[in-house]
């Protein structure tokens, strides 16, 4: 991890349309809304563990991160603490839960 990196995810933006995997993890000083990235339409693998980046995975709606195939949220994110995602499709069945 990077103690001095600080940032928020929302910077990522720029890069929407090329960005196929972001690994934040470790970064305690990365902010933000994990949501920022769901029309990401290249992104396949989203680590933000140990970050302070927020959210709530109900959020997640049915067009939202099409491509993903690994999630790893911190726990700031409402639903995703201790949860590792393989597919995106996985989330349902955490919700249900």
């Amino acid at each position: 991890g990077n103690e001095s990196l600080t940032s928020n995810i929302n910077s990522l933006r720029v890069l929407k349309d090329t960005l196929t995997k972001v690994t934040i993890a470790d970064c305690p000083n990365v902010q933000g809304n994990f949501i920022d990235l769901a029309d990401f339409p290249r992104l396949k693998a989203l680590d933000l563990g140990d970050s302070c980046v927020i959210g709530d995975i109900r959020d997640i709606g049915k067009q939202d991160f099409l491509p993903l195939e690994t999630l790893v949220l911190p726990d700031g994110v409402y639903g995703g603490t201790g949860y590792e995602m393989q597919h995106i499709s996985d989330v349902l069945g955490v919700i249900m839960a």
